[in-house]
């Protein structure tokens, strides 16, 4: 039954997403379970998740931590890998707080002003 439910629930994230995903760029740093971390571009996020840049082939199930800029690293949870993007589900929902504090620094139409 658990993997049947398991199951369900990458079928769900696929079809039918919880969150709406935002596409934008953020330079981030991923790293697998037993890797090193690497350097990444994160293509789209949600509460739920995001995809990213993985050159190196990551497996379904696989654990990963994912290191936004300001923020500490958030485990997540292969789902998909796909010509070098990796889609992932967090282990635990991204506060709507942070989430919509990251799409305001980085949605594409932000205008970065100089102060100078």
């Amino acid at each position: 039954m658990l993997a049947q439910t398991h199951n369900s629930y990458e079928l769900a994230a696929q079809e039918d997403r919880c969150s709406p995903r935002t596409k934008l760029t953020i330079p981030a740093q991923l790293r697998a379970s037993g890797g090193r971390a690497f350097q990444t571009v994160v293509h789209d996020l949600s509460i739920s998740g995001f995809s990213c840049a993985a050159i190196s082939r990551m497996r379904e199930g696989q654990l990963c931590w994912i290191t936004l800029p300001g923020l500490e690293s958030l485990q997540a949870e292969v789902v998909w890998w796909d010509n070098s993007i990796v889609g992932c589900a967090f282990t635990e929902l991204l506060s709507p707080i942070v989430h919509d504090n990251i799409l305001q620094r980085y949605s594409p139409n932000t205008v970065y002003r100089s102060t100078l």
